[in-house]
């Protein structure tokens, strides 16, 4: 293996909404000396941060899209994606911890485990990604970085582990003690840069004492060595370093560091942690699909082994196309020729760079464990890349399903053009971004996570593309489902000169118990519907599930059985079964018992513990079930599930109802069915769409 991997990281940074990562990732950079002046994300300067480089994001002070950029800390070379907070703009989290080796937690010291924080420690490990928390704020007005310790061990089941203590709090914050290393820091200078040492202050040394203590106790049950070596009393910093690094890489532990990034404390340490505790690319296990075998291999982390390749993000720039690539195994050259596994397509690299935010840095060759970017390359998110030695697929990131829709109108036909560009443009960059022309009105549909995710979509089509456009109201991502088992026995039959049709085919359809998926089961004994003619038939019953005939939805959580049929010599055919099947479902669709599902979203508020009762108000009266709430110093935390037909325009609810003290976040829960009150509305409200269509 060769000393780069080695000395290789490849980490994300992901947190709550506000927590301070792209701060963190500014502060980074300064001490990298990756840049020579720190800006802030509401920065006066109107700079901005250096990971956000979108103008939306400079306005609104989120990040939105995440970032790359790379730097040097130590001899080791660190990849670092800064990762938007929001959960509209969840895809984003889900692509980077999918090719990433390691990933840092950030956390309000005074808010603690948030209910993003949550989701976000699920992707970590949905990809087994190794991390540590870095308490941040710890100057702010309330930070207790050891509740928010607990905090981690309580709400996410995580073993946290603290390797620091805070030197003062709030406006006394001066730095923090190194428990391995059992000694003192501080940050000195303005712009913290001076890392000074010292003895612990002899007003914490009783309470550093009894943390080490604590430190080495949970550190030794995942050591041997370790815990040979307290015995011996011959337990130096390096071996302790070194069974927390095990441990970690093994999700076994997770180390917690603390400081504050926006007043310039405690980021130096945290680049030491990620680069003794966080795996190289060739310490973390991957694997493939290998094509042709069907068989799932190991990946090599070696530069001399085939080349491998995942696209994971893919983004429009001045330049054109660019593909973000994690290169898994092999090299990648200027010049050299690579394989799309999907397309089978042949591509030419002709530009290869490293990005820093919107900047690019060519570079002549890659190799395993990189993340660099491809320039005018044709090809999609989740697609594998080899260099033509063996076939091989990679599993995709998972791609949540949008939850919101509403309808956009070009103004003029110049706005028609550009319209079309920024969604052909906004599809291919974000799975979660979807796009649609309803085949009753005409209209442009466009779907997404929450109204946020939308928003921005639709403010961007205005400024990037000039596309003067207009929006109609919100949509639910409604869904029907059948209740019952319902039988049919339908016979397709024309003839009309020539060869004619006939297709009969005979079973079932019945609700799937837990899958929300379409399946399809053959149960024909005997050659009745001939072979050939199966996959014809589950493609026409899979044709009608767009579109449900209650209220036009698609159809989720449909399981077909063929029990028999019949075929005719000389006018059975594919396009025959196929129509059989559709006629089947209108035929048996109604007597299955159909209902509409509506998404019930997971909502979280944050607010002062005297708000509450206000809080719980505003869900109650818009169908909340309140799950539960919980209290620590002051702030309270509300969880209820609640429709999201019922959630439009809550912010300026809750805004009013707080004093502007409260934000929420909203993820998808899962479907249930609709208050019948509800679903003769929505039924007689399809019934005029569809009489008004005809109509004209």
């Amino acid at each position: 293996m060769t000393e780069n991997i080695n000395k290789l990281r490849n980490i994300g940074i992901s947190a709550h909404i506000d927590a301070g990562k792209t701060t963190l990732t500014e502060r980074v950079l300064f001490y990298t000396e990756r840049i020579h002046a720190m800006h802030e994300v509401r920065g006066r300067d109107g700079v901005g941060a250096t990971m956000d480089s979108m103008e939306l994001e400079r306005e609104r002070g989120i990040t939105i899209q995440s970032a790359a950029t790379h730097c040097l800390w130590d001899g080791y070379r660190i990849n670092i994606i800064d990762t938007p907070g929001h959960v509209d703009f969840t895809i984003e989290v889900e692509r980077a911890l999918r090719v990433l080796d390691g990933a840092v937690l950030v956390l309000c010291a005074v808010a603690g485990v948030q209910s993003q924080t949550l989701t976000v420690y699920r992707q970590m490990r949905r990809y087994g990604v190794p991390s540590l928390a870095f308490v941040n704020k710890c100057d702010r007005t309330g930070a207790d970085p050891l509740r928010v310790a607990r905090q981690l061990r309580d709400k996410l089941g995580v073993n946290a582990v603290a390797l620091q203590l805070p030197i003062g709090l709030e406006a006394e914050h001066q730095g923090v003690v190194d428990l391995v290393y059992n000694r003192a820091l501080y940050f000195d200078e303005a712009d913290g840069s001076q890392l000074r040492e010292a003895p612990i202050p002899d007003e914490l040394a009783e309470q550093a004492a009894a943390a080490r203590e604590q430190l080495l106790d949970a550190v030794s049950l995942h050591s041997d060595e370790l815990t040979e070596a307290l015995l011996e009393e011959r337990a130096t910093p390096e071996l302790i370093q070194a069974a927390i690094r095990t441990a970690t890489i093994k999700l076994e532990l997770t180390p917690v560091l603390l400081g504050s990034a926006f007043k310039n404390k405690g980021v130096q340490p945290l680049l030491n942690a990620v680069t003794s505790y966080l795996p190289a690319p060739h310490e973390v296990e991957n694997t493939y699909v290998e094509t042709q075998s069907g068989e799932q291999r190991q990946v090599k982390c070696d530069p001399t082994s085939p080349t491998l390749a995942l696209a994971f993000k893919i983004e429009e720039s001045r330049f054109g196309q660019l593909t973000y690539l994690r290169l898994y195994q092999g090299r990648m050259k200027r010049s050299a020729q690579m394989i799309n596994q999907r397309s089978g397509e042949k591509i030419r690299i002709g530009r290869l760079v490293r990005m820093h935010a919107d900047q690019m840095e060519d570079i002549e060759v890659a190799e395993a464990g990189d993340i660099v970017v491809l320039f005018g390359v044709e090809c999609a998110s989740g697609d594998t890349f080899t260099d033509g030695s063996f076939n091989a697929g990679m599993s995709a990131m998972h791609v949540p399903e949008p939850v919101i829709s509403l309808t956009v109108k070009p103004l003029d036909n110049q706005a028609q053009d550009k319209l079309s560009k920024a969604l052909q443009r906004f599809v291919r960059e974000d799975p979660t971004f979807r796009c649609f022309t309803d085949p009753e009105s005409g209209e442009t549909v466009i779907s997404g996570m929450g109204e946020l995710h939308i928003d921005v979509y639709v403010e961007r089509m205005r400024r990037e593309y000039g596309a003067a456009v207009e929006t109609g109201a919100p949509q639910v991502a409604y869904r029907e489902a059948v209740t019952k088992r319902a039988d049919f026995d339908y016979l397709h039959k024309k003839q009309s000169g020539g060869s004619g049709q006939f297709g009969r085919i005979v079973g079932y359809v019945e609700p799937t118990e837990e899958s929300q998926e379409f399946e399809f089961v053959s149960e024909v004994k005997g050659g009745n519907v001939p072979t050939e003619y199966i996959p014809s038939v589950k493609k026409g019953f899979a044709a009608m599930l767009d579109r449900g005939r209650v209220i036009g939805f698609p159809v989720t959580g449909l399981r077909v059985v063929l029990t028999d049929g019949k075929a005719h010599a000389v006018d059975s055919s594919d396009n025959a079964f196929q129509a059989a099947a559709r006629g089947a479902f209108r035929h048996v669709y109604f007597k299955a018992v159909p209902r509409i599902l509506e998404p019930l979203m997971r909502v979280a508020v944050e607010c002062p513990v005297e708000h509450q009762g206000a809080v719980l108000r505003t869900l109650m009266q818009r169908r909340g079930l309140i799950v539960g709430t919980t209290e620590d110093a002051g702030f309270c935390m509300v969880e209820a599930e609640v429709p999201l037909a019922e959630m439009f325009g809550y912010s300026t609810d809750l805004r009013s109802a707080t004093q502007g003290k409260a934000e929420f976040t909203m993820e998808l829960a899962r479907h249930v069915p609709v208050p019948e009150s509800v679903a003769e509305e929505l039924k007689r409200r399809y019934a005029d769409r569809v009489h008004g269509a005809q109509a004209e």
